[in-house]
């Protein structure tokens, strides 16, 4: 009888690991992000000779490499390779890929995947600290701008960001404890009054930071260059470095707070970084783009279809992914409606939509809404 037992216990366990071997995607994950990573570089050689320039692919890379005035570049190409393309390349990237990650993070987070960083106020909140800056920069926040320099317009995005989620997580937060519901509608709420300050901003606003803040608002890439890159890089890679330590947790979390707990989760101080790390990368990011929507919901739902929910892998594909869906999404809006530029943000808006909305019906179907 004891043999017996034993031999049917053995057979369940080679069933169990035979199941959990045939939904494992480890491989399947490790290869997607080798090619994301070949589908970014192609994305940088793209993005950098595509344009009113008679430079090859060849001429660049070996401009690249040299790294000095022998190569075959004439000085006008280096200029608008080096100066303008490569900055603009540099910066579509990590804003794509820090929006991919905060969305893949708030998706685990929320354990929802249409969240969004934009669903608990972090965007609003931070597109009101960038248009204060723009607006108010010459007048009462003049020491700031003054003080920060070139990293005063991401910095503002960032305290603006922050502040809402301090506000948010005095609402949501109880006992110690941080109820997902509450903060959604909360961060609805936030958002909306975030919105309506931005309003009043704007109705303040001249002509020229009128302008500015009409194309600022459709979100661009325009106008890049490395004062930007390192205005806005540091901050959103300095906020994406602890989200890979977290996958273990986002994972956890995916079963539950409780099971999270139980599992040697510190639940609270997850959410406690994940919210600072995404409202400092998207601030960043709005701070120096404008308004970019769907990045974060289309990115990390794609991924997540092909190789599954594990944020091991998922956090540093969108990263890859989301990067180089930028960086060539900006490259179409160049050459769309060219000599002119379509602000990259129209674009994202009219691909993301219908996407998002397909998404929707899908999910609906699934849980019979």
């Amino acid at each position: 009888m004891a043999f017996n037992d034993a031999m049917a216990g053995l057979k369940q366990m080679s069933q169990a690991t035979a199941h959990r071997r045939q939904g494992d995607r480890t491989a399947l994950a490790i290869l997607v992000i080798a090619g994301l990573v070949m589908v970014s570089a192609v994305a940088f050689l793209f993005s950098i000779t595509t344009g009113a320039s008679n430079a090859s692919v060849i001429d660049v890379i070996t401009g690249m490499l040299s790294g000095s005035a022998e190569s075959s570049l004439s000085i006008r190409d280096r200029i608008v390779i080096f100066d303008i393309r490569l900055p603009r390349a540099v910066l579509g990237f990590l804003i794509g890929g820090g929006l991919a990650v905060s969305g893949a993070v708030m998706q685990g987070l929320f354990r929802n995947p249409l969240a969004d960083p934009g669903l608990i106020g972090v965007s609003a909140g931070s597109s009101l600290g960038a248009v204060a800056m723009i607006v108010l920069g010459g007048g009462v926040l003049a020491p700031l701008a003054h003080l920060f320099g070139i990293f005063s317009l991401p910095i503002a995005a960032f305290i603006g960001g922050l502040a809402t989620t301090i506000l948010l997580y005095k609402v949501a937060t109880r006992y110690g404890q941080t109820s997902i519901a509450t903060m959604l509608l909360a961060g609805i709420a936030l958002g909306s009054l975030a919105l309506a300050a931005t309003g009043i901003l704007i109705y303040m606003a001249d002509d020229r930071q009128l302008r500015d803040l009409t194309f600022w608002s459709m979100g661009s890439l325009a106008g890049s260059t490395w004062s930007k890159v390192a205005g806005a890089g540091p901050i959103i890679v300095l906020s994406l470095l602890p989200l890979p330590f977290m996958a273990r947790g986002l994972n956890a979390l995916t079963l539950g707070e409780a099971a999270a707990f139980h599992m040697g989760i510190s639940v609270q101080r997850l959410k406690n970084i994940a919210i600072v790390s995404v409202a400092a990368a998207v601030g960043a990011s709005v701070a120096v783009s404008g308004g970019i929507g769907f990045v974060g919901i289309v990115v990390p739902h794609i991924l997540r279809m092909v190789i599954g929910p594990d944020h091991r892998f998922l956090l540093p594909a969108s990263a890859l992914l989301g990067g180089s869906l930028l960086v060539v999404a900006d490259v179409v809006a160049r050459i769309l409606v060219s000599p002119a530029e379509l602000p990259i943000g129209i674009l994202t808006a009219g691909v993301g939509g219908p996407f998002f909305l397909w998404m929707l019906l899908r999910q609906r179907s699934r849980l019979s809404l």
